[in-house]
């Protein structure tokens, strides 16, 4: 099916996107329906009692832009999926996934938690995309989000610097199925090792979900939240976060003035006003790692 691939492509789909449609599309072949009959896709759709709603709409999301490559359209069925509550772990449950990682997952993972970014995004990054003077790592988007500037962390900073920079790709892995497919051996070693069932529950995707709830736990501010995501949408930001009052070991940066300019500045610049001593007005403001597009 390498037409697919090259259609997909040009219409700007992610790789894990392509592949994930043509293995949709095996599967319909497999089970009996004829790609060219859209009667036929909708029966065998329909018989598998075991696909949830929200499998049934991928299916035919995908079997919808294979009959565009042929010029072909069809009334589609009504499956929508189920919204669910998105999982949230804890920090220290992240924390014993990567710590238990390889160097290069352990990274990757890192990254993630970061953040927040989605897995091809994290995937896609090149050298060029860390700025070791500045300490900083650029996203480039996917899905048509934004694109995002991030301060990394001094921890990230040494797992970066003890990976090895034989080309210019920062990962190893041949393909964004082989991420997956490692990414789901460890996690499976390591929930074992910890006797944590919760572990097999957080997915790439998990650290997406995880990023949005704690920054707005920290900061109650849903626009700052859509910034870090990269979403245009504020819906989309609404889905990604629980808007959970987790507990969080916060930071501030704490500043003072003396005159009303002073205090003026400081207000534009999103600090809070929390008390006086000494005629000196005393701010603070919540540390963040995003630096904005």
């Amino acid at each position: 099916m390498a037409w697919i691939s090259s259609y997909r492509k040009e219409q700007g789909y992610s790789e894990s996107t392509i592949k994930s449609y043509v293995v949709i599309l095996k599967v319909l072949k497999n089970r009996g329906a004829k790609l060219s009959d859209p009667e036929s896709v909708k029966e065998v759709v329909a018989q598998q009692e075991t696909w949830s709603r929200g499998r049934q709409w991928n299916v035919c999301k995908a079997y919808t832009l294979y009959l565009k490559t042929q010029g072909l359209t069809w009334t589609k069925p009504r499956y929508k999926p189920v919204p669910k509550i998105p999982f949230i772990p804890t920090e220290k449950e992240i924390d014993e996934l990567i710590a238990g990682s390889s160097i290069q997952l352990a990274t990757f993972l890192q990254m993630l938690k970061e953040t927040g970014a989605r897995r091809g995004e994290i995937y896609q990054l090149n050298w060029s995309n860390i700025d070791f003077v500045s300490n900083t790592v650029r996203i480039t988007p996917e899905k048509g989000s934004n694109p995002r500037l991030f301060k990394m962390s001094n921890k990230l900073i040494t797992m970066l610097s003890r990976l090895p920079r034989e080309n210019e790709k920062i990962w190893i892995y041949h393909s964004a199925f082989n991420l997956s497919r490692s990414f789901r051996k460890q996690r499976k070693r390591i929930a074992s090792k910890l006797g944590n069932p919760r572990l097999f529950k957080i997915h790439f995707h998990t650290f997406r979900h995880w990023k949005a709830t704690t920054e707005y736990a920290k900061t109650k501010d849903i626009l700052y939240v859509q910034k870090l995501l990269g979403h245009k949408n504020l819906k989309s930001t609404l889905r990604c976060t629980q808007l959970l009052a987790l507990p969080q070991n916060e930071e501030y940066i704490c500043k003072t003035a003396t005159n009303l300019d002073e205090a003026k500045e400081l207000i534009e610049a999103g600090f809070t006003y929390i008390t006086q001593m000494d005629n000196t007005k005393i701010f603070r403001k919540r540390k963040t790692s995003y630096l904005g597009p």
